[in-house]
């Protein structure tokens, strides 16, 4: 089997993109703190509404179906990963009495945590406009941040388009009237890790896949975009295919007085220990204007893998797109085998 693992780098400027519980009247920024330090993020649930949100307009989403009033109101997708790209690679839970099956998610996203700690701007403003002269204006404020923001992902692609019908718990993924009519659409039945599985044709698997990264090529999203828009596709993207699941590239980000800095000595120090597990280059794309003195040099330090073939580099969507074509062209259908 093969994964895709790695971690994306947003950039944000005077940004309010993910937004926690207001503290009287101010819109708070979600942060994190270790000792005293603030870090801001931008949770993982974000992150993936942004990723589905993105997903181009002809590509159908699962409806969302709500029951219940209150506190005891429910919703959930339709739960159809054989019939909805979203389903398949975001999951879904459908708990409803008999009839309850999940999948558990395809992607898996981690917090947007920012690299280094940063102080928190409060804005203040004020609503005045139309207002007879003399009178008080309405108050608002708000927080905002600056800072360089890395997301671990992980893309099981075994499992793309793969359907559990027993479960890893006591749970399928689709209820048997779905599984019936996927097997009617040319689902394939086989085992797979947990016991019998459904599978979609191969060209569907593939073009899921290639929708998935080209969508994150293009990002789009974040709250407070009135004020505070800003441009969220990745700055950096680093990815590469591992045989076990494991993500070792996640420590290649640090900083020094507050600049992020990309350790290209632990790129190639992670890439020497996971030799065995690595199933293709490593992928990174690096937006020019970001970071442009290091990215610079990682052109230049990076050449001998680059020639090699061990390391693509060049701009987040030229890498992301070629990735993209290639796993629809068919030229990484081993990446969709399980060989457990």
């Amino acid at each position: 089997m093969t994964y895709l693992v790695g971690t994306l780098v947003l950039e944000i400027k005077a940004g309010a993109p993910n937004n926690g519980r207001g503290e009287d009247n101010v819109g708070k920024v979600k942060a994190t703190r270790v000792g005293n330090r603030v870090f801001p993020y931008v949770s993982a649930q974000a992150v993936r509404r942004w990723w589905r949100d993105s997903l181009p307009p002809g590509e159908a989403r699962s409806p969302v179906i709500r029951s219940g009033k209150g506190a005891k109101q429910q919703a959930h997708t339709q739960g159809r990963g054989d019939l909805y790209l979203d389903d398949d690679l975001f999951g879904y839970m459908v708990a409803i009495e008999k009839k309850s099956f999940n999948r558990d998610t395809v992607l898996a996203v981690g917090t947007a945590v920012s690299v280094a700690p940063r102080q928190v701007t409060h804005d203040f403003g004020t609503m005045s406009r139309g207002f007879e002269v003399g009178a008080d204006p309405v108050i608002h404020e708000h927080e905002h941040y600056t800072g360089d923001l890395a997301c671990p992902v992980l893309l099981d692609l075994a499992r793309l388009g793969t359907f559990q019908l027993e479960g890893q718990g006591n749970r399928p993924d689709l209820n048997p009237d779905a599984a019936k009519e996927a097997r009617e659409n040319g689902a394939e039945e086989i085992d797979f890790r947990f016991g019998q599985a459904l599978r979609l044709p191969l060209a569907e698997r593939r073009r899921r896949a290639a929708v998935l990264w080209r969508t994150l090529a293009e990002l789009r999203g974040g709250a407070k975009q009135a004020l505070h828009y800003g441009e969220r596709s990745p700055a950096l993207v680093i990815l590469a295919p591992v045989k076990g699941g494991n993500n070792p590239f996640t420590r290649l980000l640090r900083h020094d007085l507050g600049e992020t800095v990309v350790a290209l000595d632990v790129l190639r120090a992670e890439m020497r220990a996971w030799e065995d597990e690595l199933d293709g280059p490593v992928r990174i794309g690096w937006a020019p204007g970001y970071l442009d003195r290091q990215r610079d040099a990682a052109e230049r330090e990076l050449k001998d893998l680059v020639d090699s073939g061990q390391v693509v580099f060049d701009h987040p969507r030229v890498v992301l797109r070629q990735l993209a074509a290639e796993l629809e062209g068919g030229d990484l259908d081993s990446w969709f085998e399980d060989r457990s």
